[in-house]
C-alpha cells in the first residue's frame, strides 16, 4: 500500500509504527451495549506512528508551563485539557522539535485547518484510533477475554456486561475488581498487540474529528465532518464502566470543554502518502440568545431524593423556576428492582413517557436549563433522554448536575451532548450522594464558576 511514498522516522522509541490497512469500523448489531452511532463500515487508513503512552503531566508542563490536571503526578496522564488546548500543545511540541506544525487555528478556535502533509505532532483521527486499538480484532475489545481491573484502569467494580448480571456476577468471564478512583502512571499494564499502553481506560483520548454519523460507504483516511459542535474522544477513562471501553464506543464533548478523565495521545505521519488540507468549522449555535439577562429553569429527575435535595439547594440560592420530572409509569421504589429496571431501559435505549409537561411557549422563554439527575449505570437515566428529545434545546445553555456513588458524571455528559447537539453545555456539578455539609458551598462555587447570579 502506497509503497511509493517517502518514509518518515519516529522521533524516539516511544512511538510505534501502525501499518496501514483496511478494517471494519464500528460494531455489529449483535454487540452487547453498542450504541446506534456505531454503524459498521469499511475504512482504509495509511500507515502512521502512534505514541505508546498517553501524554504525561510532566510532558505537558515542559511545553506549556502549566498543569491543569485534577490528579497530580509527573508520570500520570495529563487530563482536564480541552480539545483546543490539545491542538495547541501538538503545535508547540512540533515547533520545539523542529517539525512543521500540523494545525492552524483561526477565529479564536472556531476554525481549525489541518495540513495533512505536515510532519508535526497531531491527534489521531477517529478511524486511526479505532484501527490502532483493535489491532486486527473484530470483537468488543482487542483481547477476546473481557479486560478487568488487573488489565485496565477503569471503574473495576463494573466490568463489561455487569449491568444485566449485577446480582449474579459469577456467570461473568471477568469478575468485578478494584476501583482506584484516580488515574495511574502511564504504562502500568501490558500493551495491546500494537504496543500501545492504556488504549483503554486511564483517560479518554481526544481525536481530530467532529462527532457525527458515519458514512455508510467505504472510506479512505476519513477525517470526520467539516463542521460540528462536539469533538470525539475515545478509549474510556478511570471512572468509566467496562461497556464504555469497547473499541467502537464513541464519546464526545465541546472542543472548549475539559474533563478530569480526558487527555490525549500523539500521532505522527509515517510517510507523505496523505496530502492536502482539512478545514473544520465549529457550527454556530442555533437561535442563540445574548448573555446578561438569561432566564433559567431548573428541571430534574430524582429517585432516592439525593438529586431533589441538590435541586432544592440550587433553587434556594437562585430563586429559579423549578420542575421535577415525574413518569407516567414510575420506577419501582425497591432499590434492587430499580437497578434492574434502570439497566433494562438503558440497554434498549428506552424513552419512558413523562407525566410532566411544559408548555412550548413557556419553554421557549428559558435561555438556560439546569438539568439534574442521578448517575445511573455511568450515564443519564432514560427519563432525561426523553426530556432531551422532547424539547428544543437549540441555542440554550445546559448546566448539568448529578448525584453519584463514586463515578462522578460517568459518560452522562457525552450522552447529553449527543442528544442536544445544538445546545451549549456548561461546567457541571457532581455531588457524592446527598452532598453532605459542603453542599451549600459547592453549589455556590459552581454557580459562580458558571456565571450564574
Amino acid at each position: 500500500m502506497m509503497t511509493h511514498a517517502a518514509t518518515y522516522k519516529a522521533p524516539n522509541a516511544d512511538f510505534v509504527l501502525i501499518k496501514g490497512g483496511t478494517f471494519t469500523m464500528g460494531s455489529p448489531e449483535s454487540e452487547d451495549w453498542r450504541s446506534n452511532d456505531e454503524t459498521q463500515h469499511s475504512v482504509t487508513v495509511a500507515s502512521f506512528y502512534m505514541a505508546k503512552f498517553e501524554v504525561t503531566q510532566k510532558e505537558w508542563r515542559e511545553i506549556t508551563g502549566k498543569n491543569p490536571s485534577n490528579f497530580s503526578g509527573d508520570n500520570l496522564p495529563v487530563e482536564s485539557v480541552t480539545w483546543l488546548e490539545a491542538v495547541e500543545f501538538c503545535n508547540a511540541l512540533s515547533k520545539r522539535d523542529g517539525r512543521t506544525p500540523a494545525y492552524t487555528v483561526f477565529d479564536g478556535g472556531r476554525t481549525v485547518s489541518w495540513n495533512r502533509g505536515a510532519n508535526g505532532y497531531r491527534l489521531p483521527t477517529e478511524a486511526e484510533w479505532e484501527y490502532a486499538a483493535r489491532a486486527g480484532s473484530n470483537t468488543p475489545f482487542y483481547s477476546k477475554k473481557v479486560p478487568g481491573a488487573d488489565d485496565v484502569n477503569f471503574y473495576g467494580h463494573y466490568p463489561y456486561q455487569i449491568e444485566q448480571n449485577y446480582f449474579n456476577d459469577e456467570v461473568l468471564e471477568t469478575r468485578p475488581g478494584v476501583y482506584r478512583g484516580t488515574t495511574i502512571a502511564v504504562g502500568s499494564f501490558k500493551p495491546n498487540p500494537n504496543g500501545l499502553y492504556d488504549i483503554y481506560g486511564n483517560v479518554g483520548e481526544w481525536c481530530f474529528d467532529y462527532y457525527g454519523n458515519y458514512e455508510k460507504a467505504a472510506q479512505t483516511n476519513p477525517t470526520g465532518a467539516e463542521s460540528g459542535s462536539r469533538r470525539v474522544y475515545r478509549g474510556g477513562g478511570w471512572n468509566d464502566f467496562g461497556k464504555n471501553l469497547r473499541s467502537a464506543y464513541r464519546a464526545a464533548l465541546q472542543q472548549t470543554s475539559a474533563a478530569y478523565n480526558v487527555g490525549l495521545r500523539l500521532v505522527l505521519n509515517a510517510d507523505d502518502s496523505v496530502q492536502g488540507t482539512v478545514t473544520t468549522k465549529e457550527a454556530a449555535a442555533k437561535n442563540a440568545k445574548s448573555a446578561g439577562n438569561e432566564k433559567t429553569l431548573i428541571i430534574f429527575y430524582s429517585w432516592s431524593g439525593n438529586t431533589r435535595g441538590v435541586a432544592k439547594e440550587i433553587q434556594r440560592q437562585t430563586g429559579f423556576d423549578t420542575v421535577e420530572i415525574e413518569l407516567e409509569h414510575p420506577y419501582s421504589t425497591n432499590y434492587n428492582t430499580v437497578l434492574n429496571e434502570a439497566q433494562r431501559d438503558q440497554h434498549k435505549q428506552a424513552r419512558p413517557a413523562l407525566k410532566t409537561k411544559i408548555d412550548s411557549k413557556k419553554w421557549a422563554e428559558y435561555d438556560r436549563i439546569i438539568i439534574g439527575y442521578p448517575n445511573w449505570w455511568a450515564s443519564i437515566p432514560m427519563p432525561i433522554a426523553t426530556l432531551l428529545e422532547s424539547y428544543d434545546f437549540s441555542g440554550k445553555t445546559i448546566l448539568p448536575f448529578c448525584s453519584h456513588g463514586g463515578g462522578r458524571f460517568g459518560q452522562s455528559i457525552t450522552a447529553i451532548s449527543k442528544l442536544a447537539p445544538n445546545a451549549k453545555i456548561s461546567d457541571g456539578l457532581s455531588v457524592h450522594y446527598s452532598g453532605g455539609s459542603s453542599l451549600s458551598k459547592d453549589v455556590a462555587k459552581w454557580l459562580k464558576k458558571c456565571g450564574v447570579n
